[in-house]
């Protein structure tokens, strides 16, 4: 039986000093939890650990180990200033500790510098009369979300440009929806090796652009870049835009790739 996002969240048990929940096998990448899922969970369990804490500004991850059936979630409170809060995460499983997060909640302040640069790919956003993609129904977590790719679209060689929403999304923060989808396109270096290949997260570091981020019907435009892959190790830039082609977040990611 399939779990959604809420689920999870929902089925966490307090215990000395964190909490308990568990991966479901829906939510594997091969033997560990999906990046994205493990990083939401370890951002929902910082949200509970301090009152009234600003937004997330930005996530600093490490993906240190596997993570999957029993976890155990930890935050700890770092700093917390006059405009911001540093919260560290961690993840554990039987195999030992998995995930490592340090979030930095900043409120919004007055400031003279108003810019930004870039703009949406024209990337035509899904309508009711596109095909989408849901992803295959077996134990592998791209089975939670919905797909879009346009085929006849101009996208890069070493470039995956796509649309994502997370099906079972209600009555989740925003900003833990977000984390949850922004992990879901394959490194774009294996795009030079033609096929699928195993491969593995090893940092990601996620910069929110606003307050909070919204969008239209679940719908988030993904992109994700490769700069450079060589000896097994590649880094990445990535990219989420709303369904209105406003910025919502900058991303990096260094992956090892075993091929």
């Amino acid at each position: 039986m399939m779990q959604g996002l809420k689920g999870i969240i929902d089925a966490l048990e307090p215990v000395e000093g964190g909490w308990r929940g568990a991966i479901p096998d829906n939510w594997l990448q091969g033997r560990t939890s999906y990046g994205g899922l493990s990083a939401a969970l370890a951002l929902h369990v910082a949200q509970q650990s301090d009152v009234d804490l600003p937004p997330l500004r930005s996530a600093l991850v490490a993906f240190i180990g596997p993570l999957a059936g029993e976890i155990t979630i930890r935050a700890t409170k770092l700093r917390r200033g006059r405009n911001a809060a540093f919260i560290q995460a961690d993840i554990e499983s039987d195999a030992g500790l998995g995930l490592r997060a340090t979030f930095v909640f900043m409120n919004t302040v007055e400031s003279k510098v108003d810019y930004e640069v870039g703009t949406a790919p024209d990337f035509a956003r899904p309508t009711p009369d596109d095909t989408t993609y849901k992803g295959e129904n077996s134990n592998f977590f791209i089975q939670n979300f919905e797909l879009l790719d346009r085929r006849d679209a101009t996208v890069g060689p070493i470039e995956w440009l796509r649309w994502v929403r997370l099906q079972d999304r209600d009555g989740l923060d925003p900003m833990v929806e977000l984390v949850a989808i922004a992990d879901c396109l394959p490194p774009a270096a294996l795009k030079l090796i033609g096929g699928p290949a195993p491969v593995s997260s090893m940092t990601w570091q996620l910069n929110i652009l606003g307050p909070q981020p919204a969008t239209t019907d679940g719908w988030w435009l993904l992109r994700a870049d490769a700069r450079y892959a060589k000896g097994g190790s590649s880094s990445q830039d990535m990219m989420i835009w709303n369904a209105d082609g406003v910025p919502i977040a900058e991303q990096m990611q260094s992956v090892a790739i075993f091929a």
